[in-house]
């Protein structure tokens, strides 16, 4: 029994669209945005309309039920209730997308979550909870080489990350404004005043892409840094936003480090 185009070209919509559906959530794991789906949807229907109508006999073939529907007087019933059915349907839809909406926002996100106990980077596993900055005890023992590192931090954060946190390190460099959310302001007593050198280690080298399933949706466009910067470059940077900010690193047990 053949098909006809009709049914073929809904079947094809709905198969794309479930496909789409299934590629993000369970293939990659990741939230596909309303307007992305959307944009893949109309691209997929006019492709579909324009298959199924290249030729005449196609065209004809597809819309046929469609006439039949608005033309054979034997339809009369049914051609009343969808002429009711599909106004009311998109007036739903227009109201349901236009009303206000009292709903806590779907993206509620953690914006310092909790780190894993234990990070893989590196060719070994760091100790989070436990981990120093390798440098930090310099800033006693041997201040010209602190200064030293500092600066070499400097230079790194200016090569690499000002674009997104700015030469001010306020958040508001030249990329800024293209990204949702906006990149951290370390400038903000909330930032990194409020964490551990070991916690900042975590989050530049893992990016993004390393936050953990509690903190999704997370749409931080942060790369993963461990396949960019060695250890070494990444702990001076660090060295570098507290210097900048004058801010104090601190510790797990919530102090600061002295």
């Amino acid at each position: 029994m053949r098909i006809p185009k009709l049914l073929q070209a809904v079947l094809v919509l709905a198969a794309v669209y479930f496909g789409f559906i299934i590629l993000f959530d369970v293939v990659l794991d990741q939230v596909i945005p309303a307007s992305l789906l959307a944009m893949y949807m109309f691209f997929t229907f006019a492709g579909v309309f324009m298959v199924f109508t290249f030729t005449d006999a196609g065209a004809r073939e597809l819309v046929a039920p469609i006439r039949s529907l608005v033309e054979d007087p034997s339809r009369r019933g049914l051609r009343n209730i969808v002429f009711v059915v599909l106004p009311l349907a998109a007036g739903w839809y227009s109201f349901d997308q236009m009303s206000p909406s009292f709903e806590a926002p779907v993206e509620l996100r953690s914006i310092h979550p909790a780190p894993p106990s234990r990070l893989k980077a590196y060719g070994k596993n760091f100790d989070i909870i436990n981990m120093n900055n390798p440098f930090r005890r310099l800033e006693k023992e041997n201040p010209g080489e602190f200064r030293k590192l500092v600066q070499e931090g400097a230079a790194v954060y200016i090569q690499n990350c000002h674009f997104c946190h700015g030469d001010k390190l306020d958040g508001k460099g030249p990329y800024a404004e293209a990204l949702n959310p906006v990149p951290a302001n370390f400038q903000d007593v909330g930032t990194i005043a409020q964490l551990q050198e070991s916690y900042l280690f975590w989050r530049i080298a893992s990016g993004g892409p390393g936050l953990p399933k509690e903190a999704a949706p997370w749409i931080s466009s942060m790369p993963v840094w461990k396949d960019f910067l060695s250890e070494e470059e990444i702990w001076k940077v660090i060295l570098f936003l507290y210097d900048y900010t004058g801010q104090r690193p601190r510790s797990f047990g919530g102090g600061d480090h002295d």
